[in-house]
């Protein structure tokens, strides 16, 4: 190696992998603008990497003991991009060898160049690969896992989420019971742990979903029985209030509880006591209820399939969470995190969402909100052949990427769509209603739906 390996000053790193000691000097005395590093094999490459962190590389694939070869030039691609994967690694082929080329870029590589080098053509793409790495760190920096966070667990950045996010660690405290009203999908639970995790409660968050297990089952899951209750009961078995003594008991979609069984949550509401099924001890349980559901729960009070008096019990406090679709830039923001989180664990060489992405995503209306999103990015960052995930990897049913705004007219649009898109999810495709919420007339919404070719 022709350079000492210590940690280099303020001008970015190049680390250029190359065995020809004549080639070295070349290209290290080629870039004023660097700090240009040379290693001669892999091991002397890796070593480079390790220390010097370098933005770019140039990786001839013919290294020594292959130097006719491309063996080992591909084994160090795939080492460099494994230990820092964001590395945007130029690859030299020989003249013709297409296919080496293509097969660089499928392993990851950033671009290619070939022998024998014209130094202004690859200093373009030096200088390409170096702000590209750049703007993709900022982007990184911007976006970072923990940057819009509230109650450590729910990412947003939307008035409307933080606002939700404020009133439970106001409640969290306080030894009320809590409803949660929202969509499926939109973090229910994350929420009632964040109401758990906030309280001064020592016991267990015990969660259980209502709509998933047989009515003939549930009084069992929630109050337990004795041996001989019934044909089965082997043993004794403790149930889910139970367990969550000391704790928070959390009932997922609650509105999914039957009638009889409505009755005998009131009457522990009320007491604080249960009896298991086949039981004729009372237990005093000393558990907080923190309940969710997506159903209408008025209107099923209006219906009578439920009880009005177990509503009031449940919801001493009532919070409402937003979908997808009305917490405005939401959708991106989790998108670049689930990305980030997903191509550590899945796919290494994805690095980004591309500009049709996030336009893609900005667009579409998540009617299965957060989970829907974070399904269809898991899927979009395994099946990603380049370092982006694109608007086709998405799959998004009737919804077409927007063009990136390239003028302040194109911007324009772009954000009055947005606006006008997101208005009317709030209010349910009603003119009226969307025209108060942006401002505007009736008559202006008409002309902008009309101009924008959107659907009322």
């Amino acid at each position: 190696m022709t350079d000492k390996l210590k940690p280099t000053g303020e001008l970015p790193v190049l680390l250029v992998v190359e065995d020809d000691e004549g080639l070295q000097r070349q290209l290290k005395w080629a870039y004023d603008g660097y700090r240009v590093v040379c290693a001669g094999s892999r091991g002397e490459a890796i070593e480079a990497l390790r220390v010097h962190e370098p933005a770019v590389v140039t990786l001839d694939l013919g290294l020594p003991p292959d130097p006719d070869g491309t063996a080992e030039g591909f084994a160090t691609l795939e080492e460099i991009l494994r230990l820092k994967p964001d590395t945007k690694v130029i690859v030299a082929t020989g003249h013709g060898a297409r296919e080496s080329a293509l097969k660089a870029i499928s392993l990851g590589a950033y671009d290619f160049y070939k022998k024998p080098v014209d130094i202004d053509d690859l200093g373009l793409i030096v200088a390409r690969a170096f702000h590209l790495h750049e703007i993709e760190a900022e982007n990184r920096r911007l976006d970072g896992d923990g940057t819009s966070t509230v109650l450590g667990s729910i990412i947003t950045a939307a008035p409307e989420m933080l606002k939700v996010g404020k009133t439970i660690e106001r409640v969290a405290s306080a030894d009320v019971s809590v409803m949660l009203l929202g969509a499926s999908g939109t973090g229910k639970e994350l929420l009632a742990r964040a109401v758990h995790e906030k309280s001064n409660r020592k016991g267990e968050f015990i969660a259980i979903n209502c709509a998933a297990i047989p009515e003939n089952l549930l009084e069992a899951e929630l109050f337990g029985y004795e041996r001989g209750a019934f044909t089965g009961a082997v043993k004794s078995n403790v149930g889910k209030i139970e367990l969550a003594e000391g704790g928070t008991l959390f009932l997922d979609e609650v509105g999914d509880i039957p009638l009889p069984l409505q009755v005998k949550l009131l009457r522990f509401l009320q007491e604080r006591v249960i009896e298991r099924i086949g039981g004729r001890s009372p237990i005093a349980v000393d558990t907080r209820i923190v309940c969710a559901t997506h159903q209408d729960l008025d209107a099923m009070i209006a219906d009578g399939r439920f009880r009005e008096d177990l509503y009031y019990r449940l919801a001493e406090i009532v919070v409402k969470i937003p979908s997808l679709a009305e917490r405005a830039g939401d959708a991106s923001l989790l998108a670049r995190h689930f990305v980030n989180r997903y191509a550590r664990e899945l796919n290494p060489k994805v690095q980004s969402l591309s500009a049709d992405a996030l336009a893609a995503i900005d667009a579409y209306a998540w009617p299965g909100n957060v989970r829907e999103l974070e399904n269809r990015l898991k899927r979009a960052v395994i099946m990603a052949d380049g370092r982006s995930v694109g608007a086709d990897d998405l799959e998004l049913p009737g919804t077409a990427a927007e063009p990136v705004a390239i003028n302040l007219r194109s911007a324009r649009e772009v954000a009055d769509r947005r606006a006008i898109r997101q208005a009317m999810v709030r209010t349910d495709n009603n003119i009226s209603g969307a025209a108060k919420l942006l401002g505007i007339s009736r008559p202006t919404l008409y002309d902008l739906l009309k101009q924008y070719r959107l659907q009322a």
